[in-house]
């Protein structure tokens, strides 16, 4: 979710020998048709943004341990930009440097294995680009994003962990059909763990961790970006607990989704199946309308739309004069199927919308292990397969008290904890460069609920 818009509801070490047989600049390797190069850090150049500078498609900067108080700005297509050691390789803005690296428009580039840490924005940060990879990357204390992917498609984020971001820990937004996967990521400390405004279409997050923020995974839809509504994000096998961390940065989305697990706010088309999700203050898996303030469309009833790319996204056919203060995006052909959910304090499952016919939306819910619900037996009122039946007023969501309650300022994202030593990537000195292609093909059926973890 956008920091920027406002949403209120109701009121040389590598010359001693430490870089282990990687090769230096004068060393090439031939990758098709291509030659190729290794651009060592700071043997060969410098700075990081030096390397950048001097790399062709194809090469890769090769970064020794150290501290770069560097802003990398990289326009060059397929590039690799990989740290020797991911705790030790450390990009710091020094709290005025505003993103670590960010890949402007340049396809196909690769940053893995090195730390991003103090900026005022982002630390690693692709925008307007068909091809991106992000892995074993670290990122702690940012005033927006951790790790963030903005108009961009056939990406991936993996083995990767953000804490301390204003906004979310993991951010990809803008994009239909995405062509993405988040696989095994940790995202904790922040004020959304993920969150994805106008974001899908093969888009998957799996086998990760989503804890301690103030609000776990937050798909969401909302004008003030292109591609509304959002649609179609799977998730499967992760692990959300304890979404109700008062001690977190938040923007103002993160305070109002605050002490939910998986929230799909104003989402359409999702699919929430075999996670673990627990101890959550609000809901564990909330499927929930999003009040857009200052919205510069309204939802338009035509399901045909629901297809069109997002290259193809057509502008407002609304004047602004015609559209409300306050716009609401309701949750439409969500699937919530088969989680272990428990400790939740409004519903383990539960769904919510200011119409009165919520069976209208299409929303389905089945094979949750789950002790509450909003609505009272909502698996009985919206199952997946087969004809619902009851009361849909009996024990209604209460929409007032998930949205509009009051919740404790943000604390400063400067002070938020370092985190500990995270794993390395393999064979860092000598892995061969490896140019974003797109994502990796994620067996969803082979994923079975994770195991609840220790302590």
């Amino acid at each position: 979710m956008k920091r920027t818009r406002t949403t209120r509801l109701v009121a040389g070490l590598l010359a001693t020998g430490l870089l282990l047989g990687a090769c230096s600049s004068s060393e090439s390797s031939t990758g098709g048709d291509t030659e190729s190069k290794t651009i060592a850090v700071p043997a060969d150049q410098p700075t990081i943004q030096e390397a950048v500078n001097a790399a062709s498609p194809g090469d890769l900067v090769l970064v020794s341990p150290g501290v770069y108080n560097e802003a990398v700005s990289v326009e060059t297509n397929d590039i690799t930009i990989r740290g020797l050691d991911r705790n030790e390789v450390i990009l710091d803005g020094n709290f005025e440097l505003t993103n670590g690296i960010k890949v402007v428009g340049a396809n196909g580039v690769t940053v893995e294995n090195m730390t991003g840490r103090n900026f005022t924005g982002n630390s690693f940060y692709w925008t307007g680009v068909d091809g991106y990879r992000g892995s074993y990357l670290t990122s702690y204390r940012t005033g927006d994003y951790g790790i963030y992917a903005f108009d961009s498609y056939n990406g991936q984020f993996d083995n990767s962990y953000a804490s301390g971001a204003r906004d979310a820990g993991f951010y990809i937004g803008q994009c239909y059909p995405c062509n993405a996967v988040l696989d095994n990521v940790i995202s904790e400390w922040n004020g959304l763990g993920y969150s994805g405004t106008n974001a899908g279409g093969n888009l998957a997050i799996v086998n990760s961790t989503f804890r301690f923020n103030r609000a776990g995974i937050v798909p969401n839809t909302g004008s003030y970006e292109l591609c509304y509504p959002q649609r179609e994000t799977t998730m499967v096998g992760n692990i959300v607990h304890d979404n109700s961390n008062p001690d977190t940065p938040a923007i103002d989305v993160a305070l109002l989704a605050m002490g939910n697990g998986i929230l799909i706010a104003g989402g359409i088309g999702n699919i929430a199946e075999r996670n673990l999700v627990y101890n959550h203050e609000r809901t564990g898996i909330g499927v929930v309308p999003f009040p857009e303030e200052g919205a510069s469309d309204v939802p338009n009833n035509d399901d045909s739309l629901l297809t069109q790319p997002c290259k193809d996204a057509a502008a407002p056919t609304v004047a602004p004069e015609d559209i409300d203060d306050l716009v609401l995006w309701s949750p439409k052909n969500n699937r919530v199927v088969g989680n272990v959910v428990s400790d939740s304090g409004l519903g383990d499952i539960a769904v919510g919308d200011l119409q009165p016919d919520l069976a209208a939306l299409n929303n389905c819910f089945s094979d949750n292990q789950a002790a509450t619900s909003a609505p009272a037996n909502l698996q009985t009122l919206a199952p997946c397969d087969g004809t619902g039946s009851g009361d849909w007023s009996v024990g209604s969501l209460d929409l007032v008290n998930l949205i509009a309650s009051e919740r404790p300022p943000e604390k400063d994202w400067r002070t938020t904890p370092i985190p500990a030593a995270q794993p390395n990537m393999p064979d860092a000195a000598n892995a061969p460069a490896t140019p974003a292609r797109g994502p990796k093909q994620v067996d969803l059926a082979a994923i079975t609920v994770p195991s609840r973890p220790a302590g």
